[in-house]
């Protein structure tokens, strides 16, 4: 174990998720203004309609399957009756549809945003660098995927990145567990330590906001209907043309 392995499977992974954190809590304290997803979809909304649904249903299916392959231990699965056979079929087919599908949708969200002028215009540096890492993320996951479970005897991450992963999240890093895996699972993974330190500063702190607030907001009165409109009388005011003065009117307040 050299200095380098124990920075890239010790180190930067739990100095991504202090980021990942205090970057959050930062955010939220001091930029809730900016805690948005700056919709651009008053500039250009055909493309969207097509690359904001696929990339979302796509990207939930492929964290779905993170949160099974990494966080759930493999007898318990056995425990239900989904063996290794079934679960690799499984995995390897939608998880290629998965990252097909987010793939495919982010391709006409950047083509989008770099060929429409007024969200091109809308588009910070940040935005840039997030869209760089994600699809850095995605490609290096899904060329593993490809190379190694549909067209490789495959690779059972199960026995070393899911434990590590699981490993590290109670404190208790194994990075030797790292060592022996295939160089492009190990990109995957050091891109989305990248992205995840990157998060709290981009579009992405969107994914933490639900508007559970709609739903117990009292209702906005636009107009009201009783007659005197308000808590106040009517001022005095011009009477219309045409028509005799109201007496009530002339009368001194």
């Amino acid at each position: 174990m050299n200095t380098m392995q124990t920075l890239l499977w010790v180190a930067l992974p739990y100095i991504c998720a202090a980021v990942f954190v205090l970057g959050h809590i930062w955010r939220y304290r001091y930029d809730k203004f900016g805690w948005t997803t700056r919709s651009s979809q008053s500039y250009e909304n055909r493309m969207l309609r097509w690359g904001s649904p696929m990339f979302h249903l796509g990207i939930l299916m492929v964290i779905a399957g993170h949160v099974v392959g990494l966080l759930v231990p493999r007898e318990w699965l056995y425990a239900i009756g989904i063996s290794e056979e079934i679960y690799h079929l499984g995995a390897t087919v939608l998880g290629t549809f998965a990252a097909v599908l987010t793939l495919a949708g982010l391709a006409i969200l950047v083509f989008r945003r770099r060929t429409v002028p007024a969200v091109f215009l809308a588009t910070t540096v940040m935005d840039k660098i997030m869209f760089v890492f994600l699809g850095a993320t995605l490609l290096f996951g899904t060329a593993a995927t490809v190379v190694h479970q549909v067209f490789g005897a495959g690779f059972h991450y199960r026995e070393t990145i899911s434990p590590w992963v699981r490993e590290a999240m109670i404190f208790r890093p194994r990075p030797e567990l790292m060592l022996e895996v295939p160089l492009l699972f190990q990109l995957h993974v050091i891109t989305a330590c990248l992205l995840f330190a990157l998060w709290p500063f981009t579009r992405l702190v969107h994914v933490f906001s639900a508007p559970v607030g709609y739903l117990f907001r009292p209702y906005i009165v636009y107009r009201s209907r009783d007659e005197q409109r308000g808590s106040r009388a009517p001022k005095r005011g011009w009477d219309p043309v045409g028509a005799a003065p109201d007496p009530a009117r002339l009368r001194r307040p």
